[in-house]
């Protein structure tokens, strides 16, 4: 009798934290669990760093810091994702920076993406970015301080980080393989199945560009100019990254950036980081060797390393796919 082959990977998407996640798992046996293990963790971290619940954490902070410097005792959660964004911080000298929070609402997007679009955002003045270094947490007590007018965006290096964590998670206390997805953060523990996950990268119209073979312990992220888009008073079209530098709405250089590295995080700061580098995106990857693919919408950069294509691209994604 020959030995069953073993089933193909299992995948379960769903919205959370304003995007859609997906685990893709190699046992179908864990699917349920890991399902339930991943809402658990968004739930809290929802709670910890959204900007727009006023009963989160970030929210209180900000309030608190509305004259003055501010501090408050952070949850595990919060704790956990703001040490990553300082992280980031420091990988990109400050060019993903988790004190925009008021820059990107005075860009329009001070709300529900669905709410923002359903208006026409005002011309207001850029907003200040205080900079993470004015940012401190106490290693032991985990005590927060933030200075007078600062609001902690940590929207994409928590997602990010969060991928990273559920996905070890999952490796540890389930059998098998994972993959999380959560909003183009991917991040891949575990046992990989037939030697590679096979990772699909998709423009901003959702069509599988590129197939990449990729190991667990690795991570892909893509950061778009295209996705979360609404419109200006101008006339214009805004985007959700800013350049800390300036506190205004990064150049649409790039539609896209897709980086390969150890982690969810760390590609995430990169490809976030390439979006406002713009054209200096590429040599300011290359130096630092990190595998990135830099989409215009017409024209495709790579920097070396990036995997070679393997196989064909597939008209409709299997679960092995995932879109990044």
């Amino acid at each position: 009798m020959r030995d069953r082959a073993p089933a193909p990977p299992t995948a379960t998407t769903v919205a959370a934290i304003g995007t859609t996640v997906r685990v893709v798992v190699t046992d179908p046996r864990t699917l349920a669990e890991a399902e339930a293990l991943t809402r658990d963790h968004l739930v809290a971290l929802d709670r910890a760093a959204s900007r727009f619940r006023p009963d989160s954490e970030v929210s209180r902070l900000a309030a608190a810091a509305t004259s003055s410097r501010a501090g408050a005792l952070a949850s595990p959660v919060l704790a956990s994702s703001l040490r990553a964004a300082l992280r980031a911080a420091r990988l990109t000298d400050g060019l993903v920076d988790p004190t925009v929070g008021r820059a990107v609402a005075a860009s329009g997007y001070d709300d529900d993406l669905a709410v923002v679009r359903s208006r026409t955002a005002a011309d207001r003045p850029a907003g200040e970015v205080p900079g993470w270094r004015s940012v401190t947490i106490d290693p032991v007590t985990d005590r927060v301080e933030v200075p007078a007018g600062c609001l902690l965006d940590l929207g994409s290096t928590a997602k990010a980080h969060a991928a990273d964590e559920v996905a070890r998670h999952l490796a540890g206390r389930l059998p098998g393989g994972f993959l999380v997805d959560l909003g183009g953060d991917i991040a891949l523990a575990g046992t990989t199945p037939d030697g590679r996950w096979q990772v699909g990268v998709e423009d901003a119209e959702g069509r599988v560009v590129q197939v990449v073979g990729l190991r667990s312990g690795q991570a892909v992220a893509t950061s778009s100019t295209r996705l979360r888009t609404w419109v200006r008073a101008d006339g214009g079209t805004a985007h959700h990254i800013v350049d800390p530098r300036t506190g205004r709405t990064a150049p649409a250089t790039w539609a896209q950036v897709t980086v390969v590295a150890a982690s969810a995080l760390e590609a995430n700061a990169a490809s976030t980081a390439a979006v406002v580098l713009g054209e200096d995106a590429p040599v300011w990857l290359a130096r630092h060797r990190l595998p990135a693919r830099l989409d215009t919408g017409r024209d495709v950069v790579t920097t070396p390393g990036w995997p070679a294509p393997t196989g064909r691209i597939p008209t409709r994604p299997t679960p092995e796919v995932v879109a990044s």
